[in-house]
């Protein structure tokens, strides 16, 4: 009974540090980075003034901080504004939209793994909430949850604009699940593992999935098998990276949300807390989409190069403290993501709802779906090292030539529909 208790209380811990103290944490450092960078782009100075207002206090000036408050004075703000309900909601769906939105992305924090395990006197302890054996199938499971939340957002507004950003973003989001969880089955033929944990730790002994120049610790060229997989490996990284963007309604496939077509999307007649709940919303699914990016294809919390086995040894007296030395270049790789999400927000424009079907329907699924059949070619039969080359060279060509394609707005217009 003691050792439930104990393990309890672990748990507890474990949940209060790595979701309140990790994760959230990086949703208002988002905030600001992005704020910072738009304002790079636009030629602006952006938030540099609020700080600490130590002149309330009698000094002669304030502490401004180079504006790192602002994330905090936004979220002060929206908690202190009226919560205000208009009066032709539907109020029961209404108020439980902003919570199912913002609660499956931090459910699926439990599954990533932040570091290596760390060792104190004589216990070792991982650095996961919950090291279960079907990590990705709990994360696509637990946030396709969010579209029921952008969806009742835009039902229960009973307001045109909101209903057509859920209808978007139902869409949206179920054409691009489909590639998403097809993109990373080369991934899980190839590591034969649905452990995320096993999975970094296979990356850290053996080399990342896109840099696979080293095994059990020394440097080494990869084997014909591993260097013809990662052609199914990179086509799978685009796949998954701009699927990711499509799931998170980050632009530039922002539809359901796009203020130039509807106002605010669907979540136009939310205000106050509720408005800050979808806010956090996006950018928590944010964080996790490039933590499980990073951990499937660049190593995870592994430094790479052969360091990880001195990191793992690091230690003073009983306690081994190389998993936080992990934990910390995990949350590096995981910033340096989450500043790309900010970049291609910025310099990419919006597509049209067309375009951006056709490229989830057309491009990705089929791509998606041949990338599958090269992996598990590769993976059974490795000599067929000529046909290998010739499908994963065409098929790299047209998901490239697909990005290309989508990564500039058509200048086309529509042609209107005849009478």
């Amino acid at each position: 009974m003691p050792e439930l208790v104990i393990q309890i209380l672990i748990t507890l811990v474990k949940i209060v540090a790595l979701t309140f103290m990790v994760v959230l944490p990086l949703v208002p450092i988002s905030v600001y980075f992005e704020r910072r960078f738009c304002a790079i782009i636009q030629d602006r100075v952006g938030p540099n003034r609020t700080g600490i207002p130590l002149t309330l206090l009698g000094f002669k000036k304030d502490f401004h901080l180079f504006g790192l408050v602002q994330p905090m004075a936004d979220g002060l703000k929206l908690f202190l504004k009226e919560d205000f309900t208009p009066a032709h909601v539907r109020k029961a769906f209404y108020w439980l939209a902003p919570a199912l939105t913002v609660a499956p992305a931090l459910i699926t924090v439990c599954v990533v793994p932040f570091g290596s395990p760390i060792s104190i006197f004589g216990h070792t302890e991982k650095l996961v909430i919950a090291d279960i054996d079907i990590g990705p199938l709990f994360v696509f499971a637990v946030s396709s949850l969010s579209v029921y939340g952008i969806t009742l957002a835009g039902w229960s507004s009973n307001s045109k604009f909101p209903f057509i950003g859920g209808v978007r973003s139902t869409a949206q989001m179920i054409s691009y699940e489909i590639s998403l969880g097809l993109s990373i089955i080369p991934v899980l033929l190839y590591f034969g593992e649905l452990n995320l944990g096993k999975i970094v730790q296979m990356q850290a002994e053996n080399g990342w999935l896109l840099l696979p120049f080293w095994k059990n610790g020394h440097f080494a060229l990869p084997d014909l098998q591993t260097a013809l997989f990662w052609i199914p490996a990179f086509i799978a990284f685009l796949i998954f990276t701009i699927s990711i963007f499509a799931e998170t309604n980050r632009m530039p496939f922002d539809l359901p949300e796009c203020e130039t077509e509807l106002v605010g999307g669907y979540h136009t007649e939310y205000s106050s807390m509720k408005f800050a709940l979808f806010f956090m919303g996006e950018y928590a699914a944010m964080v996790i989409g490039s933590a499980l990016i990073v951990t499937l294809f660049l190593g995870g919390w592994s430094a790479g190069f052969t360091l990880d086995k001195y990191i793992q040894n690091l230690h003073i007296g009983d306690f081994h403290f190389g998993g936080l030395v992990h934990l910390v270049i995990f949350i590096t790789k995981l910033v340096a993501f989450i500043l790309f999400f900010i970049l291609v927000r910025w310099t990419v424009p919006r597509f049209r709802y067309d375009q951006l079907m056709k490229l989830g329907w057309v491009i990705f699924f089929e791509a998606a779906l041949i990338n599958v059949f090269l992996a598990a070619l590769i993976i059974a039969a490795p000599q067929l090292t000529g046909l290998i080359l010739g499908i994963g060279a065409v098929l790299l060509i047209v998901v490239t030539a697909a990005v290309i394609w989508v990564a500039k707005v058509s200048e086309e217009h529509p042609k209107p529909l005849r009478a």
